[in-house]
């Protein structure tokens, strides 16, 4: 627990260690805790995950794939409105992992060192104008939501919320301003009903990543960070480079991307059957909604083509326990920083 002062008004924030802390060093010893961090995989569990995917990798035919394509935005629609805010919890882990979305950071716009490395950002926003979709938004030249921020955070993939209202609790910086979009509208919604949704700090609004001649309601060139948690993984794989070069445009200089998303031969892709493969390494779960496994090289070549300068490309690989059922659970998590070249 610790005690931050920003305007001299204080803040509580619970910071959970980085990953990394707790390392399993007696295999006797696995059901003491619920996770354990950096667990080194065997080559003979290494090479069974890889038979296991192989397995599984017959792709489905292509007009069942394009079945599921096109009909995404019905079942990611279909996925929140049947789970709503039940299925989640708030990623409280966020300002650890990424401490450019804590207040220190934010509220100083200043390189912020810390384990994962700093990431300068830049105070000089750029005016442009929108058009098409959020044109009604321009009252006059220059005038966007939350034009008048200091430092602005966009979150893609938002979900129902669980990292845009941690950040705007914790994090007081009078100049900052949130933006999360989703591709599912019944999420958003959800976001919006929440009552701590303040459309002072924060704007939602509904955006397919994938569809990269859409327009975003925030001019190039104006964020200092954008988030993306666990949604990069739903696109297909031959949308993954141009959303990701299209969102690198808003970044100011300096400004940074984050991601964090699934890992392969992560335990939810070991999990998959026959049937469920649409491309290598990309299937389609049982209600629909797709998912891909990335390694560090693949998202490093995503990030890079989009001209963004490496900051951080870790994999998290966690032994998850079920002590009550005696079940461990491998996952792998990559986690990324890439930041625009500053001037």
């Amino acid at each position: 627990l610790f005690l931050k002062y920003t305007v001299n008004l204080p803040i509580v924030l619970l910071y959970e260690p980085q990953f990394g802390t707790r390392f399993l060093t007696d295999p006797r010893q696995v059901f003491q805790h619920n996770a354990w961090d950096n667990v080194e995989w065997t080559d003979e569990q290494e090479a069974t995950a890889k038979k296991k995917v192989l397995e599984n990798s017959q792709p489905l035919p292509p007009e069942k794939q394009e079945e599921y394509d096109s009909r995404a935005n019905e079942y990611w629609n279909g996925f929140y409105t049947i789970h709503e805010n039940r299925f989640f919890k708030d990623r409280h882990w966020l300002f650890t992992e990424f401490p450019e979305l804590a207040p220190q950071c934010s509220l100083n716009h200043e390189s912020h060192p810390g384990a994962s490395g700093a990431v300068e950002s830049q105070q000089n926003s750029q005016d442009g104008e929108q058009s098409g979709e959020h044109a009604a938004l321009s009252h006059t030249d220059g005038d966007f939501p939350g034009s008048s921020a200091t430092y602005r955070i966009l979150e893609v993939g938002c979900g129902v919320g669980n990292t845009v209202f941690p950040i705007l609790k914790t994090n007081n910086d009078p100049g900052l301003f949130v933006y999360c979009c989703d591709f599912s509208s019944t999420a958003v919604e959800l976001v919006k009903s929440n009552p701590e949704y303040d459309p002072g700090r924060c704007y939602a609004f509904v955006h397919d990543l994938s569809d990269v001649e859409a327009n975003y309601p925030i001019p190039d060139g104006t964020l200092d960070v954008i988030v993306l948690i666990f949604v990069l993984s739903a696109l297909h794989p031959k949308k993954m480079q141009a959303s990701i070069s299209r969102l690198a445009r808003l970044l100011k200089p300096g400004g940074v991307m984050l991601l964090r998303d699934y890992g392969r031969y992560d335990m939810a892709q070991l999990r998959f059957k026959k049937g469920r493969c649409l491309a290598e390494n990309f299937y389609v779960r049982g209600d629909g909604t797709q998912v891909y496994f990335f390694t560090q090289d693949e998202l490093h070549e995503l990030f890079t083509q989009a001209k963004l300068e490496k900051v951080q490309n870790l994999v998290d690989r966690r032994l998850q326990v079920n002590r009550g059922k005696q079940l461990t659970m491998y996952r792998v998590w990559i986690q990324c920083k890439y930041r625009q070249a500053p001037v």
